[in-house]
C-alpha cells in the first residue's frame, strides 16, 4: 500500500466513479483500475461495489476511505505547518462555526488573521456540531466552536466550554408582537428555529413547558443566518437566538428584539477538535483570536454570559 492509493481510494469514493476519479486525479482510467485491483488482491476484498451508475464503498472500503481521508488531512496538516514553521505561510484552515460564534466572535478575528498570513485560505463553514462531526472525525474541519447541547461527542474529539449563554426572542420590525414582556403573550405564534437537536422543538419546547405553556408551533427550521433573516423580514415568524443577535448591524432596524422578562437559557458554546490532531501554527493563530474576542466580549461592563 502506497500513498498514491490514499489519493486514489478516496477520490473514487468522493466521485462515485473510477472514470470520474481518473478525470479528477489527471491518470488513465485503466490504470486506476489496475491499482485498486492490486490493493484488492492486498485487502483480499472489494472496496466499492460495481453498480449500474459508478461505485459505492462495501464495508471495507468505508474503512479505507474513513481512515485514508484522515491520513490525507494529516498530511497536509503537516505540509501546511512546516510551511508557516519557515515562514512561507501557505495551505488552508477549515473552521466550523455556529451563528454565534459569526457574531460574537468573528468580526474582531478577520483583520489580524488576514495581516498575519495573507497567504493562507480560510474556509468558513456555518453549522452546528451534528453536520460538522464527519469532518472533525476525519481531519478535514480543524475545529468547532458553537453550541453543543448534550456533552455527547466521539472519543476522538475534545470538547472544552468557552462560555455560556442566553437567547433572545427575535422578529421583524413593526411585528404586532413587538411591543410583548412575556412568552405568555407569545404563546401562540408560530416559530423558526436554527436547530442543533434531532427535533427542533426540543430546543425551545422545554422553556415554554416549564411555565406552563403549551409547546411551540416549529414551522420553519434552518441551520444558517440567512435563511434566519430572510424569513423573519418577510413573516410573523419568532425566534429564540443567542443574543449575539442584538449587536449584528446588517439587521439593525429591520429585526427587532421583543424585551422577555423570562430569562432564556442557551446551550454553552464550546469549542471541539480532534485530540490528536496538533493545529498548524495559523490555526492555532485564529483559534487565539476568536479566544480573544470571546474574552474581550465577556470584559465588557454590564455583560454576563
Amino acid at each position: 500500500m502506497k500513498l498514491h492509493h490514499f489519493h486514489e481510494i478516496v477520490a473514487i469514493a468522493e466521485r462515485g466513479s473510477i472514470r470520474a476519479a481518473a478525470r479528477h486525479l489527471g491518470i488513465a482510467q485503466s490504470a486506476l483500475t489496475r491499482s485498486l485491483a492490486e490493493l484488492e488482491r492486498e485487502f483480499g476484498g472489494a472496496l466499492f461495489e460495481r453498480r449500474a451508475r459508478g461505485v459505492a464503498p462495501t464495508q471495507l472500503g468505508q474503512s479505507f476511505v474513513r481512515n485514508g481521508t484522515l491520513v490525507l488531512n494529516q498530511i497536509r496538516r503537516t505540509r501546511d505547518e512546516i510551511d508557516q514553521i519557515r515562514n512561507h505561510a501557505t495551505g488552508a484552515v477549515t473552521v466550523g462555526l455556529s451563528i454565534a460564534a459569526h457574531l460574537a466572535l468573528l468580526p474582531a478575528s478577520l483583520r489580524p488573521f488576514a495581516a498575519r498570513y495573507p497567504d493562507v485560505r480560510l474556509n468558513v463553514i456555518e453549522g452546528f456540531y451534528p453536520t460538522l462531526e464527519a469532518g472533525l472525525r476525519d481531519g478535514s474541519v480543524d475545529f468547532y466552536i458553537g453550541p453543543h447541547q448534550d456533552g455527547k461527542i466521539l472519543p476522538e474529539l475534545s470538547r472544552e466550554p468557552l462560555f455560556g449563554g442566553r437567547r433572545i426572542v427575535l422578529c421583524r420590525a413593526g411585528h404586532p408582537l413587538a411591543r410583548a414582556r412575556s412568552l405568555h403573550d407569545i404563546a401562540g405564534a408560530d416559530w423558526i428555529s436554527t436547530s442543533i437537536t434531532a427535533t427542533a422543538e426540543d430546543e425551545i419546547v422545554e422553556i415554554f413547558l416549564a411555565l406552563g405553556l403549551p409547546a411551540p408551533r416549529v414551522a420553519v427550521r434552518c441551520q444558517s443566518a440567512l435563511s434566519l433573516i430572510t424569513c423573519l423580514l418577510n413573516t410573523d415568524l419568532l425566534a429564540m437566538v443567542p443574543m449575539q443577535w442584538n449587536e449584528f448591524a446588517l439587521t439593525r432596524g429591520t429585526l427587532t428584539t421583543i424585551d422577555i422578562a423570562q430569562t432564556l437559557a442557551a446551550p454553552p458554546i464550546v469549542l471541539i477538535k480532534r485530540i490528536d490532531l496538533p493545529l498548524p501554527p495559523a490555526t492555532t493563530y485564529l483559534l487565539d483570536l476568536l479566544r480573544r474576542a470571546q474574552a474581550h466580549i465577556h470584559a465588557r461592563p454590564g455583560r454576563s454570559a
